[in-house]
């Protein structure tokens, strides 16, 4: 009976371990297989993802370089119309620049029939309203002549012309030189620098004049002697004696409505 029982029992734990060994088998090829499955779980995730990245950077570049492209073709056509502009504003310029010159030369051209005109009403009216001189001046070209009354030294005959902003009677070309012999005047102080030495007389010449500049200096001019004119002829005594007086200005525009208000009609 003891033997039988010692058999028993080894042929019990045998089937036992048996049976343990087969539940661990099966256990553990059900944990492997359930491991399986979620590694190729992840890897569809992960594979998934980086598909959906590169989608998602290839759409990106896309609109990167469509509106890269359009963003060019804009630039394109803004400096396209930015170059028409400086084209046509160029052209503007140099239209208005030549119809400028036109307007400018027109106006020196009714200018010059205007005075003229001026001119021959001021030969039939010396007191023209349109005559560009002072009120009982003499006109004559580009100058004013304006006769003081009464007599003064030489330095208050300056004196007078400048409170006038003129200057003493002198000559600056040939024109004004023809032009004051035909005065004839007569014992009137000229714009000649004052000089310590007497001189002889001479004719009258604009060349007596050409660098004369006694305004802005000082003499003593009780020792010094001044010139006058005699018809055609200058003459020197002492600047403090006592001549007649004619003082000269630069004649203003004359003024072209002035003129044409007195036009007849028909003749504009």
């Amino acid at each position: 009976m003891s033997e039988e029982n010692v058999h028993a029992d080894l042929k019990f734990q045998d089937s036992a371990k048996k049976e343990e060994t087969q539940t661990s088998d099966k256990c553990g090829g059900k944990v492997s297989s359930a491991a399986s499955h979620s590694h190729r779980k992840t890897i569809m995730i992960l594979t998934l993802l980086c598909l959906l990245r590169f989608i998602g950077v290839v759409i990106i570049g896309g609109i990167f370089y469509t509106t890269s492209e359009t963003e060019m073709i804009k630039s394109n056509q803004i400096q396209s119309i930015k170059e028409e502009l400086q084209r046509n504003v160029s052209l503007q310029l140099m239209y208005n620049l030549n119809n400028s010159n036109k307007i400018k030369n027109l106006s020196a051209m009714l200018q010059n029939i205007a005075t003229e005109l001026c001119q021959e009403l001021y030969n039939k009216d010396p007191e023209h309203k349109c005559k560009p001189c002072p009120k009982g001046s003499q006109w004559y070209k580009n100058s004013c002549y304006s006769e003081a009354n009464g007599y003064k030294t030489w330095q208050e005959s300056v004196k007078f012309c400048s409170s006038q902003n003129a200057s003493l009677l002198k000559v600056k070309n040939k024109d004004e030189l023809e032009f004051i012999k035909s005065k004839n005047l007569q014992d009137f102080w000229l714009a000649l620098s004052p000089s310590e030495d007497y001189r002889d007389s001479e004719t009258l010449s604009e060349k007596m004049f050409l660098s004369e500049g006694f305004e802005g200096s000082t003499y003593d001019l009780s020792i010094m002697y001044c010139g006058f004119i005699e018809g055609v002829k200058v003459y020197y005594t002492e600047c403090t004696d006592q001549k007649r007086v004619m003082c000269e200005k630069t004649a203003s525009k004359v003024q072209v409505e002035s003129v044409l208000n007195d036009l007849p009609d028909g003749n504009l």
